[in-house]
């Protein structure tokens, strides 16, 4: 595997638990060593967040956080003082201009003449009555960068449409898990009077949207169209939704939060996995066990990953389309195994942690010529 010869600082506003694989291999990937800067989360976001690394250095942060809602605002005390100690020759920080210490540590970088590298989602268009402001702040901060690491191809259309040199921006496909190391499972065809199951995973929030999938599996005629629905996962919405089943669809399981071979044993045990809301780390672990997907378009990342060859893409928050979907996806089970092979076959070749950690040294090589 390539390496980079040279010291990475990494600079997170909160370093979650599923992330923490990727800044392993990462560490291993940089000979002179990795350390990673990262704060706590506000409480309301409920993170779990990674308190160790092996192969790289960890530094606690004391993020301070102002306003509330979606468009807080971060302070990072301590981060120049890590620079300072730390010394790294290329340091990469999240491409977030509400993140108001980042703009202090490129300069630090600057004055040393050494790169910067942005790690962003993307540049969407921006709305409202502070459209203006927020996008000269974000162009801004994108024009200090040397180079970008962009999650999408969506993501890199975006960054190369407001004027960032195209040969300057890096796609690392988002991945939390390796390329698997199991072969396809084998999914027998299912004997007659068996429904199929359908398989949620994540936090329970009401933005993952999973009322509408209540719904949708309510909406399906009785008795054996109607799918098992298992949702795994903990958080804020669940006595909601708990609520919401024993209503409309009582035959739905919630497992709360499971992990290891329990969890396995969900995707093994599952025919379709379905992401009706935002969010989407699940999605390549549940193609890695050859699940086909329906998922809801968020961010960009899911295009990469869900395609018609081994899913479906719907609009979030649309119950129609997603009804649509599962009808479309339950109504032939022959068709859904061959879209599960192709699942496998994408995350084992194409979108997995080995993959997503060469772009990122491909990256670090590249700013230092």
């Amino acid at each position: 595997m390539e390496t980079f010869p040279g010291k990475v600082g990494l600079v997170q506003r909160v370093l979650p638990v599923y992330r923490a694989p990727v800044f392993e291999a990462l560490g291993q990937a940089c000979r002179d060593g990795l350390s990673v800067f990262a704060g706590e989360p506000r409480p309301v976001e409920m993170i779990k967040t990674a308190q160790h690394l092996e192969y790289a250095q960890l530094v606690q942060g004391k993020n301070r956080h102002l306003f509330s809602g979606p468009r807080y605002l971060c302070i990072q005390p301590g981060l120049r003082r890590w620079l300072a100690a730390w010394e790294p020759d290329v340091l990469i920080v999240e491409a977030n201009p509400r993140y108001l210490s980042t703009p202090a540590a490129i300069r630090w970088m600057k004055a040393r003449r050494r790169p910067v590298i942005g790690w962003g989602l993307g540049a969407p268009p921006l709305s409202g009555a502070l459209a203006d402001l927020r996008q000269n702040r974000r162009l801004a901060l994108l024009n200090q960068f040397d180079t970008l690491i962009t999650y999408s191809q969506k993501g890199a259309a975006e960054y190369a449409d407001l004027g960032f040199p195209p040969n300057q921006i890096f796609i690392a496909a988002n991945a939390v898990t390796p390329a698997p190391a199991h072969p396809l499972p084998e999914r027998p065809v299912l004997p007659a009077g068996q429904p199929p199951r359908i398989l949620f995973v994540g936090r329970l929030q009401e933005r993952k949207n999973l009322a509408n999938l209540l719904r949708a599996c309510a909406a399906r005629p009785p008795l054996e169209a109607q799918p098992e629905l298992v949702i795994v996962g903990d958080g804020p919405d669940r006595e909601r939704l708990q609520s919401l089943a024993a209503e409309i669809y009582p035959a739905a399981q919630f497992t709360g939060a499971l992990y290891g071979e329990a969890l396995e044993a969900q995707f093994r045990a599952a025919d379709l996995f379905v992401l009706p809301g935002t969010g989407g780390l699940a999605i390549q672990q549940a193609m890695s066990y050859g699940l086909p997907v329906i998922a809801a378009e968020a961010d960009g990342t899911q295009a990469d990953l869900v395609r018609p060859g081994n899913g479906w893409q719907i609009a979030p928050n649309d119950l129609a389309a997603l009804t649509a979907a599962l009808d479309e996806a339950l109504g032939d089970l022959a068709r859904l195994r061959r879209m599960g092979a192709e699942s496998y076959r994408i995350v084992a070749e194409e979108i997995n942690l080995e993959q997503m950690v060469k772009v990122f040294v491909q990256a670090l090589n590249r700013s230092l010529r």
